[in-house]
């Protein structure tokens, strides 16, 4: 025992001295958590700090007055123009086409000649007809004689009566001879004139079905060139027949007018715009639901002059036609217009850019600028819309100012500003908020770090 007492003792000293060295590790770990974490909690002041200069001030947001003003009640559809009148060109006599005296597509007066069809056939026709004609003209001269002669010898008792009856109807059977000559002489000129086609009216030609020199033959199956007449030209296009009794009754009073309009002119190559289709509401008044406004391009007013006489039963709309003079031609048969119908105009609507109602699951509302410059939620009865701007119904007066364009920032109470470039202070309040952000993670991780040295001393 005494001999293993030296050991005992050095073995105690090196206990000691290891018990000695882990404690000041965990006081130097401790305090350098405790440095850190201070710096994190002073980042985080850091942070919330910034965050609050990046978010103050007034609000930046485009605004715009309420206007009161007439607005038009409109019916949007699309319509399709078609010709007036159009007219198929055949021939009324078979002959040889010998020439055409238009060239396709080309705009014709009432009477031009177009076509010549090969006229000697029908010359030689009617010199056969006419020589007919002189050669039973004579023979009744001549009967007319012999009836006379034979009238004067029946009185004075010289022939029979059965002779004097027989020579008075051999003179009317020729006069009715002469009669039917005649007739076919007419007929002849008739077919002859008929060698000459000429436009029946003024309109615009089409494609030619014939060339000269191709067989032409009476009331063939296939025109010889189709004619429409393009100034005035309708337009027919269908509304809802809901609106029916409304037509009528504006109808009634002066005729409604129309105005159609075409896709703007697209260069060759470009692409074309797709087209804007007027939309209308399925159970809403006259002119609810959106007009969108077409490209700039054709324009052209004109007035309804036709009212269909009976409802589509299937798809449940009315047929209209308007007339439109089309002076430059620019409507086209078949081509395809977006039709406002105007039925009258609501005086004092109270009206706003469409840009300033804002939907949300309790209605539509705007943001309205009180004179203090702080944003009022205003909940709002919108009636109708007619292409950019809003009618509203109620919720809104003359002259206040509402917002239309950065909504989206804005809380009830918000400071706004209308001046200065749009964005600056969401810059601000981000850069601010960013930067606290940063430095609040750093800070968490200086936390976490601190707090695991009581764990690293007890596993030690």
């Amino acid at each position: 025992m005494p001999r293993q007492l030296p050991k005992f003792i050095v073995l105690g000293l090196f206990c000691l001295s290891f018990v000695a060295c882990s404690g000041q590790k965990a006081a130097d770990n401790s305090g350098q958590g405790g440095a850190q974490a201070a710096r994190g909690g002073g980042g985080a002041a850091n942070a919330r700090g910034g965050g609050r200069r990046g978010g103050g001030g007034p609000v930046p947001v485009v605004t715009a007055k309420v206007q009161t003003k007439s607005v038009p009640v409109n019916i949007p559809a699309v319509g399709t123009a078609e010709a007036i009148s159009t007219v198929q060109i055949r021939g009324q006599v078979t002959g040889q086409l010998s020439q055409v005296h238009f060239a396709e597509g080309q705009d014709v007066k009432k009477g031009q000649l177009l076509f010549t069809i090969d006229p000697r056939p029908f010359e030689a026709t009617l010199q056969q007809a006419e020589a007919v004609l002189a050669r039973d003209t004579a023979t009744a001269k001549n009967s007319e004689q012999q009836r006379t002669r034979s009238e004067d010898l029946y009185k004075r008792g010289l022939i029979p009566r059965d002779q004097y009856e027989t020579q008075n109807a051999s003179y009317e059977a020729l006069q009715a001879t002469l009669q039917a000559d005649r007739a076919t002489v007419e007929n002849a000129k008739l077919n002859l004139n008929y060698t000459r086609i000429v436009a029946p009216m003024a309109g615009r030609t089409g494609a030619l079905g014939a060339h000269p020199g191709d067989l032409v033959r009476a009331n063939d199956a296939t025109p010889l060139v189709t004619i429409n007449q393009v100034s005035p030209i309708y337009v027919t296009f269908s509304v809802p027949g809901r609106y029916l009794g409304q037509i009528r009754q504006y109808q009634a009073k002066k005729p409604l007018a129309v105005q159609a309009r075409g896709q703007a002119p697209v260069p060759p190559g470009a692409q074309a715009q797709a087209p804007q289709l007027p939309t209308s509401g399925t159970d809403v008044a006259p002119g609810q639901g959106a007009t969108m406004v077409a490209p700039p391009g054709l324009v052209e007013d004109g007035r309804v002059s036709f009212i269909d006489n009976a409802v589509d039963a299937t798809t449940g709309t009315i047929r209209l036609k308007a007339s439109f003079d089309n002076r430059d031609q620019g409507l086209w048969p078949g081509l395809f217009v977006q039709v406002n119908l105007s039925l009258t105009e609501e005086a004092n609507s109270i009206v706003v850019p469409a840009t300033a109602v804002q939907p949300s699951p309790a209605g539509q509302y705007v943001f309205v600028v009180k004179p203090d410059r702080t944003a009022e939620v205003r909940p709002v009865t919108v009636l109708r819309q007619f292409g950019e701007e809003m009618i509203i119904a109620q919720g809104l007066r003359d002259g206040e100012e509402v917002v239309t364009d950065g909504q989206l920032r804005l809380t009830p109470g918000a400071q706004v500003t209308t001046g200065g470039p749009r964005g600056g202070g969401g810059n601000g309040s981000g850069e601010g908020g960013g930067q606290g952000q940063g430095q609040g993670r750093g800070n968490r991780g200086g936390r976490g770090r601190a707090g695991s040295s009581p764990q690293s001393r007890g596993s030690e």
